[in-house]
């Protein structure tokens, strides 16, 4: 429904689409990579319907968004979260990032304080770090990032095809959970992202969000599925509640990564519970 700027490439203005949506208080969704604001439909109308203003964004380089080539960094992106929050005068925000928007979280905490933000949550968080490691077994590496971006780069398309199956648990799921015309919509979505920025993200999987969430000093949420084949329970949703043991911590079980589709009815009940307490 609007855009803003929030920086330039050569003589293109790099614009922001976000929906404003409702009234009341204001919570604003960060979507995953590779898809954009519309992969909240599941939440949308439960968080209209529950009297909250809903404001959706599309990253940089994804959905209605400009497709630039330049700030695939957490600095740049949290900082494209803050014009957004500012430009629109938002307060009493509850921030909520899904996977990659979970980093946007973190590092927009780190930079910018709390002061907007009333609570915050992370669906499938990549916090405190998906780096492989002793403790993070199932995480990631140079090579792995590497791997991921020249399959992109090789046949974006296919690659898309391929990774519906992990993000969804298709084997599992579709025609029950999830039906085929909601993983075509996601596949189309993905598609229509940026090429370039699709393949620049994987980048931002070797972050670590360690001294951001030190920072924490709202209440937070933490959500994440059993059966996350992406962002393994253990390595991420785990070590996020270990490393803010303060927060309202839910295991979605036989949850896939983009359980707020296949699992909505769980993810808006506890969603519209911990807004509704805080």
């Amino acid at each position: 429904m609007g855009t803003i700027t929030v920086g330039e490439e050569n003589s293109t203005p790099i614009q922001l689409y976000y929906d404003d949506q409702g009234s009341g208080r204001p919570v604003v969704l960060l979507a995953g990579w590779p898809f954009d604001a519309r992969s909240w439909e599941p939440q949308l109308h439960p968080l209209l319907n529950a009297g909250y203003r809903v404001i959706s964004v599309d990253r940089r380089g994804f959905g209605r968004s400009s497709s630039a080539t330049i700030g695939y960094d957490f600095d740049t992106l949290s900082a494209d979260v803050d014009v957004l929050l500012n430009t629109l005068d938002l307060h009493d925000i509850t921030l909520v990032g899904f996977s990659l928007g979970t980093g946007e979280v973190a590092r927009y905490i780190g930079r910018y304080g709390t002061s907007r933000l009333r609570s915050a949550a992370l669906l499938e968080s990549l916090t405190p770090s998906f780096v492989r490691s002793a403790d993070n077994p199932n995480g990631v590496d140079e090579t792995a990032v590497t791997g991921v971006q020249d399959a992109i780069r090789a046949d974006r398309f296919a690659w898309l095809t391929g990774m519906m199956n992990n993000f969804l648990n298709l084997d599992d799921y579709q025609g029950t959970l999830v039906s085929e015309d909601t993983v075509r919509a996601m596949w189309s979505a993905g598609a229509s992202a940026s090429p370039y920025a699709t393949s620049a993200c994987p980048r931002l999987w070797l972050e670590d969000f360690s001294a951001d969430l030190e920072r924490v000093d709202i209440p937070m949420l933490i959500m994440h599925g059993t059966a996350d084949r992406i962002l393994s329970l253990e390595g991420q949703g785990r070590r996020a509640h270990q490393a803010l043991p303060d927060a309202r911590y839910i295991e979605v079980e036989g949850g896939p990564h983009i359980n707020p589709v296949t699992h909505s009815d769980v993810v808006n009940r506890e969603l519209l519970r911990f807004l509704d307490g805080h």
